[in-house]
């Protein structure tokens, strides 16, 4: 059975790639028969319908909870074929019902208009990873695997993608599953030797180097070696059954096909395709209708499909049951298995205005509580690349630990094969174990260094779609936020120079769609509370929270932060003079708050008279205009803010040209002058950083008083930033900033 259902979905996958039209090749195959255009990847697919479809016996003999993770997503007519046979398609739409009307719409759809995409995507039961961008399959698993006993991940990696750096280093994972706690994740190396037009490095590799390579990472694998095997799928079968029963060892496959298996050997032109890189996307081209339907014929679509369409009964005998099917696993719907947090009161955690505190601190407190209220459910964990403690959230290991399940016999602190910290020094694994985390339908967050977010910014890119189109899926339930802290911000990474300072991370998160994207930037410890236990509650969403480990003052009392908060801008009236404003001083982010405060105590002091308002943003999009995004402020609050024609002089946290994007769309956003990160930095004092870049607290100081008072304000503003170049003159001479600017704080005589 195994051998023609492999044969029905080898045959269903060619006809996606090619066919709009006689699908059943009722008739001598005709150009008007053919797509337009041919998308899709074929070489891959005949080896995943083998994975298919072993699974599928294997779930039917053992009753195994299994999810599929494909990363070779291009495949996608290979398990678009497999869906329609289970049925899960017809479950999900009817119109791709199991008859030849049903499978002519599947057909026609794949690479359409309005159809499917050339790739695995949301619209797809069963998927929880496109594969799109090549790379991030095994840590998704991994991530699918965790907190889940009894759930297998089986997880196709191809060849090529086996080349990446995110999966080179995803094979350690094994060091991070406790299957006690959770699930197993079954690596399936798809190896059938060639990429778009070259061999892959793990094709030239022996079977003992490949042994040996995947044993060095903690995997037990086993060779199953189809172009040796008279039986490929008894082989694959009896692999299966050796694996699953012993998930402890943490098995896997390494599975050699030949590329695109099934082909005819040669084209007209006398180009070899089976068993070569020619094979790998559409490999017949459409002016060789003879090949091409020699091809198709050669699966003998007559003996597995009746006259009209409905796959003959043999074929769906391995077919798991119902709720076991993998297109219809809940895991790979994870809103159906998500359940809010129960997130603890943050009152007890807040603290009054005026203490110096650091915030990362104090998340860590409420953070600690956090795990210790899911102990039973683990349904939330903290992923990040060795930072919890330099990033002083070292509070929640007093609470789990740090996941570790190999043995280690030198001197090490808080690690058990049971923590629900995961830290590994891979952004590219944690971002991939949180995506399979929450996708699944658990919650999680992920602290980084501020500098190396970006090194996910592409995963992020991926992910931000899935989000979106899965909220254009009907039947898709949405999971919860993904969240981000980020930490070692730049404006305090003097120390570890200038590649330690970049922002950038919040440009890319402004690029994804408005329904996806929430960029946070909380000045002090209460508003961080406030905004993290927002971010956890929610769904469908990417917060970027940005802030600070070091101790700053705390601004707002708890009744003002939730106010602010909720607000996402709002007039700091007791930073602000009396008075019809002649300027704004606005901010966002931690330490252009300091700065912009310091700044309006300057002007009291050396422009008295000059009238100012002083404004803080806590949510950036709050600056957008409402139309372009839901928490952009509405107009007469804006207004309160800004105003409509003075000039606003804004220290920011990151690029000035984020703010720039944000206000597009605002009316007269010329008005607004925004100070922040311009790329200029070294190893010095977190003074002269913000000198270098134009953000110091004399910077904002002079800059306004000459755009409020225009040519009368230069005499104040050169003394402004003569004083500035002094002090940074201190800086230089003592190798650390005055006092007069590590001891400032607001004095409401300021």
């Amino acid at each position: 059975m195994s051998q023609r259902y492999r044969r029905a979905c080898d045959y269903l996958a060619t006809c996606m790639i090619y066919l709009r039209d006689n699908v059943m090749l009722r008739e001598p195959l005709k150009p008007e028969h053919l797509k337009p255009r041919l998308l899709g990847h074929w070489g891959t697919c005949p080896g995943i319908n083998l994975v298919y479809s072993g699974l599928n016996g294997l779930v039917s003999r053992s009753g195994q909870r299994t999810l599929l993770v494909t990363g070779p997503g291009h495949g996608a007519p290979a398990v678009h074929a497999n869906l329609w046979l289970e049925g899960t398609h017809a479950v999900y739409d009817p119109a791709l019902s199991l008859d030849g009307a049903g499978m002519t719409e599947l057909v026609r759809r794949f690479s359409w208009p309005g159809g499917f995409p050339s790739h695995l995507a949301p619209q797809v039961p069963g998927v929880i990873h496109e594969g799109g961008e090549l790379g991030y399959a095994l840590a998704t698993a991994a991530g699918a695997a965790l907190d889940d006993p009894g759930l297998m991940v089986a997880c196709i990696v191809g060849d090529g993608e086996a080349e990446t750096g995110p999966t080179a280093a995803s094979w350690q994972v094994t060091k991070f599953l406790d299957l006690d706690t959770g699930g197993a994740v079954l690596p399936i190396l798809h190896l059938n030797g060639y990429k778009i037009s070259s061999p892959t490095v793990f094709a030239a590799m022996s079977d003992g180097e490949l042994m040996s390579y995947f044993r060095g990472a903690g995997w037990s694998p086993r060779i199953v070696d189809v172009t040796q095997s008279r039986d490929p799928d008894l082989l694959l079968a009896e692999t299966l059954d050796l694996a699953q029963a012993a998930l402890a060892a943490r098995p896997m496959i390494i599975l050699r096909t030949p590329k695109g298996w099934g082909l005819p050997g040669h084209d007209d032109h006398g180009t070899a395709l089976a068993g070569t890189f020619h094979a790998h996307q559409v490999p017949v081209s459409p002016d060789q209708l003879d090949v091409l339907e020699t091809w198709l014929r050669s699966y003998r679509p007559d003996e597995l499909f009746s006259p009209s369409g409905e796959p003959l009964p043999d074929l769906l005998d391995e077919i798991p049951p119902r709720h076991l099917r993998l297109g219809q696993v809940p895991q790979a719907n994870g809103g159906l298995l998500r359940e809010d947090l129960p997130l603890p009161s943050i009152e007890k955690h807040m603290h009054g205005a005026g203490e110096v505190v650091s915030a990362n601190e104090t998340l860590g407190g409420w953070l600690a509580e956090l795990v210790g209220a899911t102990e039973d459910r683990r349904d939330f964990r903290v992923v990040c690349p060795d930072e919890l403690e330099s990033n002083k959230l070292g509070a929640i290991l007093d609470t789990t630990d740090r996941a570790f399940t190999w043995s280690f016999d030198g001197y090490a602190e808080n690690l058990a094969p049971d923590g629900r910290v995961v830290e590994v020094l891979s952004e590219h694994i944690c971002q991939g174990i949180l995506e399979g985390y929450v996708l699944t339908g658990r919650h999680g967050l992920f602290p980084c260094y501020e500098a190396f977010a970006s090194i996910v910014d592409s995963m992020v890119n991926q992910y931000a779609k899935f989000l979106k189109m899965s909220a254009e899926v009907p039947w898709r339930v949405p999971v919860a936020s993904l969240n981000y802290l980020l930490t070692s911000e730049g404006w305090r990474q003097e120390h570890n120079g200038y590649s330690h300072q970049g922002p950038g991370f919040i440009n890319n998160i402004l690029t994804r769609k408005a329904s996806v994207s929430r960029v946070y930037l909380p000045p002090d410890a209460n508003t961080l509370l406030y905004t993290m236990r927002r971010c956890l509650s929610g769904t469908g969403r990417i917060n970027l929270v940005v802030a600070s480990k070091q101790p700053y003052p705390v601004w707002l009392d708890p009744d003002a932060a939730a106010a602010h908060c909720e607000a996402g801008a709002s007039v700091w009236e007791w930073a602000s003079t009396p008075g019809s404003p002649e300027v704004v001083l606005a901010c966002a982010g931690t330490v252009p708050t300091v700065e912009t405060l310091a700044a309006a105590a300057l002007l009291r002091q050396h422009a008295p008279d000059l009238r100012v308002r002083t404004v803080n943003i806590v949510d950036l999009l709050a600056l957008a205009p409402p139309d372009q995004h839901p928490h952009g402020l509405p107009i007469d609050a804006f207004t309160r803010c800004f105003g409509t024609e003075i000039p606003v002089v804004m220290a920011f946290h990151g690029y000035p040209s984020a703010v720039h994007e944000v206000l597009h769309g605002r009316r007269t956003p010329q008005r607004f002058h925004v100070h922040g990160y311009q790329e200029e930095g070294t190893t010095t004092t977190p003074f002269d950083l913000l000198v270098s870049n134009e953000m110091s607290r004399f910077d904002l100081a002079a800059d306004a008083v000459r755009r409020a008072w225009r040519g009368r304000g230069a005499q104040v503003a050169d003394s402004l930033l003569a004083t500035r170049d002094l002090v940074r003159d201190k800086a230089w001479r003592d190798g650390v900033d005055p006092r007069e600017v590590t001891e400032w704080r607001w004095a409401p005589s300021s």
